[in-house]
């Protein structure tokens, strides 16, 4: 996962936008008598053109909506990566792929310890890199002869893969799998950016002496390259024989290889077999599902849009349109200045991965991340409308060590006691609009209803001054993202005061206040919305920690 490798961005140029006539919010587009150049119906992707207004952009992105494996995968809000293969053995970050597959020989291997480590530390779904650059598989593959099965290992009989799959499975973990693109073993091999030309290909492709063979077969029909085919056979063997997998990650990285002999990856292909054979996985981060946030140190944007530009390139991948790091990806303004490149506006919300230790894979001489350099990770991600993703690596023997352990269950603990219980979940409401007890009653799919676009009050009242110094808000994302601007006041002596005021808030915005305020009475103002904000959750705290 270092940075040297990381994703295959294409780069798109940026068009800045030109200077118009005053935004409109997207209820007024109809009185203004302009229509959309493409219909707007709600879905996670509407088509744009060059020739779209500014207004007629927001008012589209207004009505993008995610599907329901993405509101799924969003209220995981944090999951867990396992890097484990030859480079936990080699001390390398990037593989060869000329490993002797005997270099892999964890003395205690023990997916359950991966699996109760994980629980404890409040992960709902786990990903092992099942095959990482070097080409190494960490199941018995029918067509490579580089991974366990070729190995000394376990008699060359081992499965971490499997092991793995039953382990997270028995402590209520869901089950996630990277499956590099890269792949320098295949490249040593002359089938990885061979130049070979995209045909139809039968997937699955059977072997001489398959196991398969005779048994009916769900099979496919697809455009590939010869890599892309040994891809395609790899993801339907992992998806077919190890039970449901809940997300498929992909990043776009290259191969250690010539320029001119890239290999063009099969996107569209891949993809197909994917929603065919897991239809509940979200593919991330080269996917259509969840994107890439643009950074490795785990940290989303302080205004993390899930509404962004997409643009569909190499055989319909779904890439950023924007550059992948740049501050904005989704306000009026990114839209404005994407219409030129961008093919659609896409639901695509954001993945903040890091590692809990310097390295992606276990390096013995490296320490793991303190509770509050997590806790703030925490904050910077989930608390901004992201997923985070911690890579927790398994050292030699098999196990994930003890100081990584004790680690993540002091950072479960932790957020516990940075937001313990919603003071307003008890306490009176209202306000204008509709239903804004349902703000508070914890249930992410009720919400207070604001009376219309950029505006809307709603009131708590604990009864008694009550100390808080953490606020967490949310809208009911599925009714999209909305909310553009607002601040929360506290009723103090000297009348109402602002003590935050945030932009995009999407499924999850944390605010940490410098000091403890108390006051009885608090009010939420939404002061720029798309469409009339849905608040799921005004969440009022006083830590512990």
């Amino acid at each position: 996962m270092a940075l040297s490798r990381r994703l295959f961005v294409t780069a798109l140029a940026v068009v800045g936008a030109s200077a118009g006539s005053p935004l409109l919010a997207p209820d007024a587009l109809a009185a203004s008598g302009r229509r959309p150049s493409v219909p707007v119906e709600p879905g996670y992707r509407i088509a744009i053109s060059p020739d779209d207004t500014p207004d007629e952009l927001v008012a589209k992105a207004a009505r993008l909506r995610p599907t329901e494996r993405q509101i799924a995968w969003q209220r995981l809000e944090k999951t867990a990566f396992l890097h484990f293969g030859v480079n936990t053995f080699t001390g390398l970050e990037w593989g060869t792929g000329d490993e002797s597959p005997d270099v892999f020989q964890p003395t205690g291997l023990d997916t359950d310890q991966w699996a109760r480590a994980l629980r404890d530390g409040g992960f709902e779904l786990a990903i092992l890199t099942v095959k990482h650059h070097d080409g190494f598989v960490l199941y018995p593959s029918r067509y490579t002869d580089h991974g366990v099965a070729s190995s000394s290992w376990e008699d060359g009989r081992g499965d971490v893969l499997r092991s793995f799959a039953d382990s997270m499975r028995a402590h209520g973990i869901k089950v996630g799998v990277y499956i590099s693109p890269a792949d320098e073993n295949q490249y040593l091999h002359g089938v990885y950016a061979n130049g070979s030309a995209r045909t139809t290909r039968t997937v699955p492709t059977l072997t001489d002496g398959d196991d398969r063979a005779g048994k009916k077969l769900r099979s496919f029909e697809l455009q590939a390259t010869d890599y892309g085919a040994h891809m395609l056979n790899q993801l339907y063997e992992v998806l077919t024989e190890y039970g449901p997998v809940d997300e498929v990650w992909f990043d776009g990285a290259q191969g250690r290889i010539p320029p001119e002999k890239v290999e063009h990856y099969d996107w569209d292909s891949w993809y197909e077999v994917v929603r065919a054979l897991a239809p509940g996985a979200s593919i991330a981060v080269s996917g259509p599902d969840v994107r890439w946030v643009g950074n490795e140190g785990g940290l989303a944007r302080e205004d993390e849009w899930s509404t962004v530009p997409v643009a569909e390139v190499e055989y319909g991948r779904t890439d950023y349109a924007l550059p992948y790091d740049a501050p904005d990806q989704g306000s009026r303004d990114a839209l404005a200045a994407s219409r030129s490149v961008a093919q659609y506006l896409q639901w695509w919300p954001a993945e903040c991965d890091v590692s809990i230790r310097p390295g992606w894979f276990y390096h013995p001489e490296q320490q793991p991340k303190t509770v509050d350099e997590l806790t703030d990770i925490y904050m910077r991600s989930v608390g901004r409308n992201s997923v985070l993703l911690l890579n927790i690596p398994p050292d030699q023997q098999g196990r994930l060590p003890a100081a990584d352990v004790a680690v993540l269950r002091a950072f479960d603990e932790r957020i516990g006691a940075e937001l313990p219980k919603n003071l307003a979940h008890t306490a009176r409401t209202w306000g204008d609009g509709q239903h804004p007890a349902l703000a508070v009653d914890g249930d992410p799919d009720t919400a207070w209803i604001a009376p219309a676009a950029s505006g809307g009050a709603l009131y708590v009242d604990f009864g008694r001054p009550r100390e808080v110094d953490r606020i967490r808000l949310a809208e009911d994302i599925r009714h999209g993202q909305q909310v553009e601007q607002v601040v929360v006041e506290a009723r103090t002596e000297t009348g109402w005061t602002q003590v935050a005021k945030v932009g995009t808030v999407g499924a999850s915005r944390i605010v940490l206040l410098p000091s403890p305020v108390a006051a009885r009475q608090w009010r939420l103002r939404v002061l720029g919305s798309r469409l009339p904000a849905r608040i799921a959750e005004f969440g009022l705290y006083r830590s512990l920690s």
